[in-house]
């Protein structure tokens, strides 16, 4: 595998983000320049595609899994140089580089990575995180980890907006102002935490420098406490289909692999069909079964943590 919301103002000397602060890094060392920013092309992998975009809206439970020392200060996909001691991440689709809060599900550990690699593509992780980010969220040893994925939105479009606009006047959203979330105050029933209190600069002209820096803003390595929801549970989900009578076919056909079980789900008003096999005791068990309905023929299967 190569190692591939809450803004006062974007300005060269600042950018925070929700959970932790962020800070500007030194220029990576082991060549390779700054990086850029990039959404990138459809791609195949292990005769699997993968389809690049846009998407601020992400939010999804899965595996998480770690890479480290293997990978350190090598070229990560839009030309950024791996890290292992700081908080990045690597996805198969989201817009590189951009801000996602990652949620320990297990331990309620929540931090915020820069997504700047393609990956993982072994088993059915969702997101590969750095060792530093593995250490932090409490899944370091264990190797792999049930998480939640929620991309920060405002601060991702700040960064693609601003690159975008190179050479131009950098806007400042309207944002009021709020305040750091305390060890107290992050103890709420949700998931979203408060976002840190922001520094209020005056747009700048963008130039090469600020660029650079704008690109190159990290998080600083520290994590919040959230409440724990409950249990979760992982499952390995076959198709989701908007006709029962789909589901149904194929809840049949997967009866050789073990209890397949159809649920509903309503997906931006619509309604689905999952069909899905569990739940598994562990990640292991899942990717056992989940290359089984790859052989089988059922490219779409995944996993997921519900």
């Amino acid at each position: 595998m190569p190692p591939y919301r809450f803004l006062k103002a974007v300005t060269p000397l600042t950018l925070c983000i929700a959970l932790a602060a962020c800070g500007t890094s030194r220029t990576p060392t082991g060549g390779g320049g700054g990086g850029y920013y990039k959404v990138g092309q459809p791609y195949q992998i292990n005769n699997r595609w993968y389809y690049p975009k846009e998407d601020y809206n992400y939010d999804e439970s899965g595996i998480a899994s770690w890479y480290g020392a293997d990978f350190h200060e090598q070229m990560t996909a839009n030309g950024e140089i791996y890290n292992k001691d700081e908080l990045t991440a690597a996805h198969k689709t989201l817009p590189l580089p951009s801000l996602a809060r990652v949620t320990n599900l297990e331990n309620g550990k929540s931090i915020v990575v820069r997504i700047n690699d393609r990956g993982p593509f072994s088993g059915a992780r969702i997101i590969d995180v750095s060792q530093r980010a593995a250490n932090l969220l409490g899944f370091e040893n264990a190797g792999t980890a049930k998480v939640r994925v929620q991309v920060l939105a405002d601060e991702s479009k700040a960064i693609a907006d601003a690159m975008r606009r190179y050479g131009t006047p950098l806007e400042t959203p309207e944002t009021p102002p709020v305040q750091l979330a305390s060890a107290e105050t992050s103890a709420t029933p949700s998931l979203v935490a408060a976002p840190v209190e922001t520094q209020t600069l005056k747009p700048m002209r963008s130039t090469e420098e600020t660029r650079r820096q704008l690109i190159q803003t990290k998080p600083l390595p520290y994590a919040v406490q959230l409440p724990v929801t409950g249990k979760t549970q992982i499952y390995v989900q076959a198709g989701a289909f908007s006709v029962p009578e789909n589901a149904q076919r194929l809840q049949q056909k997967l009866s050789k692999y073990g209890a397949a079980s159809v649920s509903t789900a309503l997906v931006n008003g619509m309604k689905f069909y999952r069909v899905r096999l569990g739940p598994i005791a562990d990640v292991p068990q899942a990717d056992a079964l989940l290359s089984k309905m790859k052989t089988a023929g059922i490219s779409g299967a995944r996993t997921v943590v519900d």
